[in-house]
């Protein structure tokens, strides 16, 4: 059965795992901003917008509060998901630049930063990301994003709909 409490995932992980995701939570913690919440989301240690601030939820979907980043300890590594970069490429260039001055090698997808273990993580560079990232601005800043999403999937459908007879494009009317 997951774990519905951040304590009840961190006791079901080994010891070593354990401390690792402790010390990475409790610098993320130490800087989050007033506003976010800690918790349990999509079986992970998150921290999340809560409905109260952002009602419009993850996604459009307005049960799934906004994540900011996660954190969760997988078969073979642990992993940051840094779902604060998403629309954010500002943020995502300054952190690269910030992880490759730390000297530990970034091991990153697009979003999900992978770690062995906690000193291969430039923890300090997460922790600054993290404190950059006050509630109202991230949650305007994913809003922006969802919207100009949006706008670009309307001018898509547009320009992608079939030709009614006669010629004329339902975008035509």
């Amino acid at each position: 059965m997951p774990a519905s409490t951040v304590t009840e995932y961190l006791a079901a992980l080994p010891t070593e795992r354990r401390d690792a995701l402790n010390e990475v939570r409790r610098g993320i913690n130490r800087v989050l901003p007033s506003g976010y919440k800690e918790g349990i989301q999509f079986g992970m240690i998150s921290w999340f917008v809560p409905l109260s601030m952002y009602p419009s939820g993850y996604g459009g979907n307005r049960k799934q509060p906004l994540p900011l980043i996660s954190l969760a300890s997988q078969k073979s590594y642990m992993v940051l998901h840094m779902i604060c970069f998403y629309g954010q490429s500002a943020l995502l260039e300054w952190f690269k630049a910030q992880y490759g001055k730390s000297g530990k090698k970034l091991d990153m997808g697009q979003g999900c930063l992978r770690f062995k273990k906690l000193p291969d993580l430039a923890l300090d560079v997460v922790e600054s990301v993290v404190a950059r990232l006050p509630v109202s601005e991230y949650a305007a800043g994913y809003q922006a994003m969802r919207d100009a999403m949006g706008k670009r999937t309307a001018k898509t459908a547009a320009k992608t709909r079939t030709p009614r007879r006669g010629g004329k494009s339902d975008a035509s009317k």
